[in-house]
């Protein structure tokens, strides 16, 4: 079965950073202390000299911008539009002649 990810606030990853910042501490002794992985404390010190406090918050699930990602639908085929178009429209005429 896959690995439970666990989100950290924004303040506990500022917590490690400063801890690393600060206290002169390494990523190895970061991680120790607060039980977490190093390569989260190496990534999250990255991310804040990259971006500051904002570099911080969740990005996971989020679009960067619109058409990125995949399309939730396949686009339809022009002439499979027409066609399917024509069909709603004829049974909306008869609907009306009831």
């Amino acid at each position: 079965m896959g690995k439970i990810r666990k989100t950290y606030d924004v303040m506990f990853k500022k917590k490690a950073v400063d801890l690393y910042f600060k206290d002169g501490m390494g990523y190895k002794t970061v991680a120790k202390e607060l039980g977490i992985d190093s390569s989260m404390v190496r990534r999250w010190v990255e991310h804040f000299q990259a971006e500051g406090l904002a570099g911080l918050g969740e990005k996971r699930g989020k679009a960067k911008g619109p058409g990125i990602g995949r399309p939730r639908i396949r686009p339809e085929d022009p002439e499979v539009k027409i066609k399917r178009l024509e069909a709603e429209n004829e049974l909306l005429k008869k609907l009306l002649k009831m």
